[in-house]
Parts: structure tokens; sequence; C-alpha cells
């Protein structure tokens, strides 16, 4: 079966609030496209992160942008909670820059981190809603 793509609103919208409430302010929005795959053959892997390397974006006179990638058979099954913190970790690849790169998880990326930052998040909607 063929690899197909499409857009995927429901984690972009699910981005943009994660940005905000961590306060991942070096994270610009408008150049984070979230799309879901479907077709893939991976079973570890639930979504990933892609950059427009620099070459690309030289040659092609484009600013940086990021896209994330949601696998459709291990994203969508999963709970909402490990999907926020599945979104809390693919942003932590992106770096203060925001110039297409990435920051690799050693020393970066725990679950501590990942943990300590869905919680703030949890904490932001508990007083929205208040």
């Amino acid at each position: 079966m063929k690899i197909r793509y499409e857009g995927a609103h429901d984690v972009k919208v699910l981005v943009d609030e994660i940005i905000k409430a961590v306060n991942f302010y070096h994270v610009k929005s408008e150049r984070v496209i979230c799309i879901r795959s479907r077709g893939s053959k991976s079973k570890r892997i639930i979504a990933r992160i892609h950059g427009l390397p620099r070459v690309w974006q030289e040659s092609l006179n484009m600013k940086p942008y990021y896209l994330i990638e949601v696998i459709s058979e291990n994203y969508d099954n999963i709970s909402e909670e490990e999907k926020e913190k599945t979104i809390v970790h693919e942003l932590l690849h992106i770096p203060k820059n925001f110039k297409g790169g990435f920051r690799h998880h050693k020393g970066w990326i725990n679950r501590k981190k990942i943990e300590s930052l869905h919680l703030i998040l949890l904490e932001k909607r508990i007083k929205q809603k208040s």
C-alpha cells in the first residue's frame, strides 16, 4: 500500500495550544505544518518532525518550515494524553533559532521534560476553564 498524506487540522490545533501553553515562543506557529500519513508499515513511530533544510531554503528563497507528521495507524488510537505528550516531544526537536535544524534527544529530550511540559499544558487548561 502506498503512503498517503493529508492535512491534520486536529494536530495543528493541538500544536498551537501547546506552543502557547508552554511558552515555546521561538516556534513560529504559522510555519509549522501538520500532516497525517496513512499506509505506513512502521510499528514503533507515532510521529516525526521534518525540517526544511537550509540548502532548500536558500535555493528556493524560503523561510524555515517544520512539518509534524503523525502516523495514523499508530497515533490515532492512542489516548489524548499520549497524543499531547507525543506532540510536546516533537516540538522539543525545534531549536531556539528556528532555522530548519533539529535538537537531538541526548541531553535535551527526555521523559521528565515531556511530563513537566505536559503538566503545564494541563494546568493552563484548568485555569482557562475557571
